[in-house]
């Protein structure tokens, strides 16, 4: 079948939700995909690692880089931005930025966020990195760093250039990136009309889905003559956030719709459950400070299908007890949860909390405690 559901996880990562039956969905473009965000697990992929143009999808990486200068201290909201001739002379979607006026990071993020600013896009890449062509040399090595094997940048913008493309599947990872870490990126990404410098100048999101879609979070739109119509769309519904990518739809609108039916279907057929076993796990602890260590399980949410949310069953095995020192983090017994007769997932149990090895004196004053009080 052409459409197909994959039900994969990111990196490696062991199924989560049972192998789901191939469906088709009236998506026409020639790539897309759909992922969870908190899990990273793909439930749907059509050419997802077919090498193509992203158009300003891109800019997902350059938000992504800036984003991570602010967490790193390096860049702040307010800061002030002087906008180069190069940035100034930017052709396709732009805010019309003139060279040599000053404008706060702010204004930039939400310019290219809503309008999709080439401009802007180069004007955060060389408050970033001093110069564009290390920034692009940033953009490759990120997306390195996050698995994206089928991506190479030549630029911020998405601008078309030889050589510069990218894929369903590494969009999503990148998008992935963005919002899982940096969710204030929401504050610009949701905006449906707003104004910069000072109400003089107005944008319009270039993503219909902010205003048209119950849920819609972002996250960016791009179109060329060569790469088409594309989007890595984003929407949240009952605390689980997906990520929806369209490359080469034929129209803006028609790009709009894949994403919409992609969407749909994940928020119909799918949801996030809590982790929770019904007694806190506990492993008894010889010669510890504490008598006990407390146990945690490794990941705190699973995505399953939407009509086992509610029935998940536990089991954990354990050792009957450990000989202290045990180190937080360390790995002690197994959580395996159910649904039905079927295990969907078997997640490490580590230690909440480490335990240090009781001292002479807290040994003695535990044996005189034992001996008085029985």
């Amino acid at each position: 079948m052409k459409k197909r559901v994959l039900a994969l996880l990111l990196a490696l990562l062991p199924m989560a939700v049972p192998a789901a039956e191939a469906v088709e969905l009236p998506v026409e473009a020639p790539a897309a995909l759909l992922m969870e965000k908190e899990t990273g697990q793909v439930l749907y992929a059509e050419n997802e690692h077919e090498k193509r143009e992203p158009a300003s999808v891109t800019k997902v990486m350059t938000l992504l880089l800036v984003m991570e200068a602010m967490e790193r201290g390096e860049l702040k909201y307010e800061d002030t931005v002087t906008v180069s001739a190069g940035a100034a002379s930017m052709g396709g979607s732009q805010v019309y930025l003139s060279e040599g006026e000053q404008i706060t990071v702010e204004e930039l993020l939400k310019a290219v966020c809503v309008s999709s600013g080439n401009d802007a896009a180069v004007a955060l890449a060389e408050k970033v990195s001093g110069v564009t062509e290390l920034f692009v040399q940033q953009m490759n090595n990120r997306a390195a760093e996050l698995g994206m094997q089928d991506t190479h940048f030549v630029n911020p913008t998405g601008l078309p250039a030889q050589g510069h493309v990218t894929s369903a599947y590494d969009i999503a990872l990148m998008s992935r990136a963005l919002i899982l870490r940096h969710p204030d990126i929401r504050r610009f990404t949701t905006i449906w009309m707003d104004t910069i410098r000072g109400g003089e100048f107005g944008l319009s999101n270039t993503n219909k889905l902010i205003r048209f879609y119950e849920g819609a979070t972002g996250l960016k739109t791009g179109s060329t003559g060569s790469a088409g119509y594309c989007i890595s769309a984003t929407a949240e519904r009952d605390g689980m956030e997906l990520i929806a990518v369209v490359l080469g739809g034929e129209t803006s609108q028609q790009r709009f719709e894949d994403a919409k039916t992609l969407l749909n279907y994940g928020f119909s057929a799918y949801a996030l459950a809590h982790v929770a076993p019904p007694e806190p796990p506990t492993v008894p602890v010889k010669l510890g400070a504490s008598k006990a260590a407390a146990l945690a399980p490794a990941e705190n949410v699973l995505l399953v299908k939407k009509e086992h949310a509610g029935s998940l069953t536990y089991d954990t095995d354990l050792p009957e007890c450990l000989i202290a020192p045990v180190e937080k983090g360390q790995q002690l017994g197994t959580l395996t949860v159910r649904c039905g007769d079927e295990i969907l997932r078997e997640i490490p149990l580590t230690a909440a909390e480490g335990v240090e090895r009781m001292s002479w004196s807290g040994l003695f004053l535990r044996l005189l405690q034992r001996a008085v009080f029985g």
